[in-house]
């Protein structure tokens, strides 16, 4: 019942996350900041401007996007497949770039194709979570994982941090905000909706970070106060990178993913797997 109710009002605690977020960074900036709700303010007002649709599959793209991001979040509640929830997640990423391919805009162009590179930078420190959490719970089900005696953190401390440096990626903050790159490309694959299909696009980004947060949360196992904590000290650290670095460029995020953080990631699941033998 809990899982199910997580689920349906998973926009809404994204939307407080992200107005959370807005107000920490302020004061890291010495701003008063917008209040907390300004995110469902913003949804509002997009839902009372006039749509403007490109093209149908454009509009439906950034819709699925939404559902399918809705739908990853779904499996983790429910309590079931950690990697069905994955599978979920990559679709609604690939919708979101398929419909700005399919426009003629060319910041859109850019940004969907910066929006694969940041797929291909965290998505194999992802699956890597998934084998780690495997490996230490001996189940890739939710429901087995949070009520694992043992906190996945103590077994997996380098692939909690890999994963911890992957998370900019997934939620396009500094230093690793190519897709968006507002300087740049202006929104890069937003860049084309408008009204309530940008809306579903915001909401959907809404839920992926719900979706992220959670995994972090698991990483405490059966131990909830420990995964609540990791969950905060992980969004206060995350949001300390984002208010504090410069944006890097594309080559720098792979080589960073590819070179530290998956083989942070290889090194503890061998050593974890080697332990269990």
């Amino acid at each position: 019942m809990i899982g199910l109710l997580m689920t349906i009002f998973s926009p809404i605690i994204g939307g407080l996350i992200s107005g959370v977020e807005r107000v920490v960074k302020a004061r890291m900036q010495s701003r008063v900041g917008p209040p907390i709700l300004q995110p469902f303010y913003d949804f509002f007002k997009l839902m009372d401007k006039r749509p403007i649709m490109i093209h149908s599959f454009h509009a439906s793209m950034g819709v699925m996007y939404f559902i399918s991001a809705w739908f990853a979040f779904a499996v983790l509640m429910l309590g079931n497949d950690l990697l069905i929830a994955v599978f979920f997640h990559v679709i609604s990423i690939l919708a979101l770039s398929m419909g700005a391919f399919s426009v003629r805009s060319s910041y859109s162009i850019i940004g969907a194709m910066r929006e694969l590179i940041h797929l291909a930078s965290y998505e194999p420190v992802v699956i890597l979570c998934v084998v780690g959490l495997y490996l230490s719970t001996g189940s890739f089900d939710i429901s087995v994982i949070l009520s694992s005696s043992n906190a996945p953190i103590f077994t997996l401390p380098l692939l909690f941090f890999a994963f911890v440096g992957a998370i900019p990626m997934m939620l396009h903050k500094s230093p690793f905000d190519v897709a968006e790159a507002h300087q740049e490309i202006i929104g890069g694959p937003d860049i084309e909706y408008s009204g309530p299909f940008y809306e579903a696009v915001y909401t959907g980004r809404w839920i992926e970070n719900v979706f992220v947060y959670f995994l972090v949360f698991l990483f405490g196992g059966g131990n909830f106060i420990l995964g609540a904590f990791l969950v905060v000290a992980t969004f206060l650290l995350v949001t300390l990178i984002d208010n504090s670095t410069a944006r890097l460029d594309y080559q720098r995020m792979l080589k960073f993913a590819w070179v530290i953080l998956i083989p942070m990631a290889v090194f503890n699941i061998f050593f974890l797997a080697l332990g269990g033998n």
